[in-house]
């Protein structure tokens, strides 16, 4: 499993970038229960650009805090496309922020379903302007498929603040 410190150089990056447009984040996590926001407050002075973190792993959590539709769930599934844009635009709602991040997958061992296998991962990023989001499908067992989707959310964000 990928120590937090691992990725402290791209999390200095990360708030390089956002304290150079003045910008804070928010995190709306799932699957990775909190590991971005962790990652993020790892690095001494994240108070200047790292506003808060929803963790909202049940899909009950995912309506009330982020205001994702029930329906949408029950349509799509927590973990499509779907649901991460708009956990993500949920997080941007609710949050005095200009960039957040989302997350929701299926770490393992258990939870597959056809079409979604174990490490299927949603992200999500946007800004007031953008949503984007991307499937990844990551290799190996719970930790490394969580710490893989902390990386490569933060490797986004660094994307959207330099954009």
């Amino acid at each position: 499993m990928e120590d937090l410190k691992a990725l402290a150089p791209l999390v200095r990056d990360l708030a390089q970038a956002l304290r150079v447009r003045a910008w804070r984040m928010a995190t709306a996590e799932s699957c990775t229960g909190g590991l971005i926001a962790a990652a993020c407050t790892t690095v001494a002075g994240s108070s200047d650009w790292f506003e808060r973190g929803f963790v909202t792993y049940s899909n009950e959590a995912k309506t009330a805090m982020l205001g994702v539709p029930a329906a949408l769930i029950e349509s799509h599934g927590a973990v499509s496309e779907a649901v991460a844009r708009a956990m993500v635009q949920g997080a941007l709602q609710h949050a005095p922020v200009q960039l957040a991040v989302a997350v929701t997958g299926i770490a393992g061992p258990a939870g597959a379903v056809p079409g979604k296998p174990v490490g299927t991962v949603w992200l999500a990023w946007a800004t007031a302007e953008a949503v984007w989001a991307e499937r990844l499908q990551l290799p190996g067992e719970r930790s490394a498929v969580r710490h893989a989707a902390v990386r490569a959310a933060l490797q986004r964000l660094l994307q959207a603040a330099r954009a």
